[in-house]
C-alpha cells in the first residue's frame, strides 16, 4: 500500500473510532468516550489506536465501571491510552 493509501486508511480508522466513541448507546459513555476521541484520537499512534479499539469492543457497563472507578481496570486493558482516558476530564472546553 502506498504512503498516501496508508495515510487514508489511518485517517478512516480514526474517523471510525471517533464515530464508535460518540454512539455507544449509553449516554455517559457517548459523552466521555466521544469527547476523548475528538480530543485525542488524531494524536494516537498505531499501538494506541489498537488498544483503544480493543477497549471499544468491551461492554458499555464494564467501560463505565472502569471510568467511574467502580471497578479496577483489568491488566489487559491497563495501557497508556486507557490511563490517558482515565485522567481525561470532560468540561465545556473539551467540546469542539
Amino acid at each position: 500500500m502506498s504512503t498516501i493509501g496508508q495515510q487514508e486508511a489511518l485517517e478512516n480508522r480514526r474517523k471510525r473510532l471517533i464515530y464508535q466513541s460518540q454512539y455507544r448507546g449509553v449516554k455517559e459513555n457517548d459523552i466521555i468516550l466521544g469527547r476523548f476521541a475528538q480530543n485525542h484520537v488524531h494524536d494516537l499512534d498505531t499501538q494506541a489506536l489498537d488498544d483503544y479499539e480493543k477497549l471499544l469492543q468491551q461492554p458499555d457497563n464494564d467501560i463505565y465501571d472502569w471510568l467511574a472507578g467502580r471497578e479496577k481496570v483489568p491488566a489487559e486493558f491497563d495501557t497508556p491510552v486507557v490511563r490517558l482516558l482515565l485522567t481525561f476530564k470532560v468540561s465545556p472546553r473539551t467540546v469542539e
